[in-house]
């Protein structure tokens, strides 16, 4: 009895939470579209501290921010976005238009055609979405092989077994790109740069030779950290650290 009412109450508090942040969200669209950018800020962040996270959720963060000329804010949104949803092309303009607010031009390192190639398959969907990609092919083969030993004609039984054969075949493919963008989603490890001017220094102190400055809204990658400094890389290629009050992690969520 006790186990029932507990279950009772858990279904109904996430039924009242899923209603309280849908009701945020519609309020926040509404500030939106009245320009009252700071009032919907606060209540896309309240669904935040609710632990609901969504790709049109920090695209709209992004939004605002954007119109309240927040650099920083406004990249660190787009680009979490864009890690729930990386193909989504209205979330990559708006991205664009924010990186256009920023005074570095980093200009990355160039890659081998192959390089490119591997890195537009794996990326193509995050590493969650091949997952659910090859259970589909799993199924697939499932459903096709039952046909295979059901149909009769010799034709149909052909077709059937080259499905499952197919099937199954896309199926690992998926796994395996799933596993390969699982292990470059956990080697990376991006931040955005919110400091207007901040000095890169050659050792995690301030007294040591400063190498380059970044200003707000660069994307880094951090390498490793000590005490209350970070190590990190630019897409140049340079590195140096950084003290972490600087940058905000995008895969804080």
């Amino acid at each position: 009895m006790r186990k029932l009412i507990l279950t009772i109450v858990i279904v109904f508090s996430a039924f009242l939470g899923t209603a309280q942040n849908a009701a945020l969200f519609n309020q926040a669209t509404e500030f939106y579209n009245k320009g009252e950018y700071e009032r919907a800020i606060a209540n896309y962040e309240k669904i935040l501290a609710n632990g609901q996270h969504s790709a049109e959720l920090y695209f709209n963060l992004g939004n605002c921010h954007y119109k309240l000329n927040a650099i920083g804010p406004s990249i660190l949104n787009y680009e979490k976005a864009l890690l729930l949803k990386p193909n989504d092309k209205e979330i990559r303009n708006n991205l664009g238009y924010a990186q256009n607010m920023r005074l570095d031009a980093v200009e990355e390192m160039p890659k081998t055609e192959i390089a490119q190639i591997y890195e537009g398959m794996v990326n193509f969907f995050s590493f969650d979405q091949w997952a659910y990609l090859a259970v589909a092919f799993m199924l697939l083969f499932v459903l096709a092989y039952l046909a295979y030993f059901f149909l009769r004609l010799a034709s149909q039984k052909r077709i059937a077994f080259i499905c499952s054969m197919t099937s199954i075949l896309l199926g690992f493919i998926c796994v395996l790109f799933s596993y390969l963008q699982y292990q470059e989603f956990k080697n990376d490890n991006p931040a955005i740069v919110f400091s207007k001017e901040v000095n890169i220094n050659s050792e995690p102190n301030n007294s040591s030779e400063i190498v380059f400055t970044l200003h707000e809204g660069t994307k880094v990658n951090v390498l490793e950290k000590l005490n209350n400094w970070k190590k990190i890389s630019i897409a140049d290629g340079q590195t140096g650290w950084i003290e972490a009050e600087n940058i905000k992690l995008l895969k804080d969520f």
